[in-house]
């Protein structure tokens, strides 16, 4: 099942918006504020790789007040378990 991690910045004070608008969307599993340099942080898991890049950017990307966006994609055949 791929999955990403997408660090979001967005216009100052339309943060918790596009958190709100952000989580209603089916294969986000993870939104949140953050402070630094990213401003909201997002983990998506998708069904297909086209499924997961059509979400990215055709939903997430084009809510009002995203500025920028950097996309993670996990490579499912390194690293550790996922931990609850």
């Amino acid at each position: 099942m791929p999955t990403a991690y997408i660090l979001v910045n967005c216009t100052l004070g339309s943060e918790e918006n596009i958190i709100n608008e952000i989580g209603k969307l089916s294969d986000v599993k993870e939104v949140r504020g953050t402070y630094g340099v990213h401003d909201v942080f997002v983990k998506v898991k998708s069904g297909s790789t086209e499924t997961m890049n059509h979400l990215i950017t055709t939903k997430i990307r084009k809510i009002p007040g995203i500025t920028s966006t950097v996309t993670l994609v996990v490579i499912e055949e390194q690293g550790g378990k996922e931990k609850a």
